[in-house]
């Protein structure tokens, strides 16, 4: 029975799905969405969400401490320092006022070669800014504007 187990093994051992996570959290960080199996998306997804919110909580603060103890948290997790500038600089930025869900899963269809699901999962781009709406000019009534013009003739 399946019953507490925690997480999927991959049909790999531990070392290589630990690998396996990590480095596709750095190609999805570094590149912004990839193109996997649909087994591995929804694999790696929950460990990107933890690895955003915890840069996001380093972003916020206000303490240099915290920020380099977050540094220090998203080296041991994922350890490429080209990811972990990504991530603080721009991605931790754009995602400021979001409180989870910072990615998606799009079903590709099947790969050619062995008949595999595929998917592309990739960060959500930026909230747009809601704008107010413009106030629309009245339409003058045609008939209007020709009585103008007779009157000014």
């Amino acid at each position: 029975m399946r019953h507490r187990v925690a997480k999927k093994k991959m049909g790999r051992p531990a070392g290589h799905r630990v690998a396996l996570e990590k480095n596709l959290a750095v190609s999805l960080i570094i590149h912004e969405k990839i193109e996997t199996t649909l087994e591995k998306a929804k694999f790696v997804r929950p460990f990107v969400e933890r690895i955003i919110t915890r840069a996001k909580k380093g972003y916020l603060s206000k303490d240099r401490i915290a920020v380099f103890n977050t540094i220090k948290e998203l080296r041991k997790a994922i350890g490429n320092e080209e990811a972990i500038k990504k991530l603080m600089d721009s991605v931790a930025s754009r995602f400021e006022k979001r409180m989870g869900g910072y990615t998606r899963i799009i079903k590709t269809g099947n790969r050619g070669g062995d008949n595999a699901n595929t998917a592309r999962i990739e960060l959500l781009p930026a909230e747009k800014k809601e704008e107010a709406p413009k106030e629309k000019k009245k339409a003058v009534a045609k008939k209007s504007l020709k009585k103008e013009k007779k009157n000014d003739k």
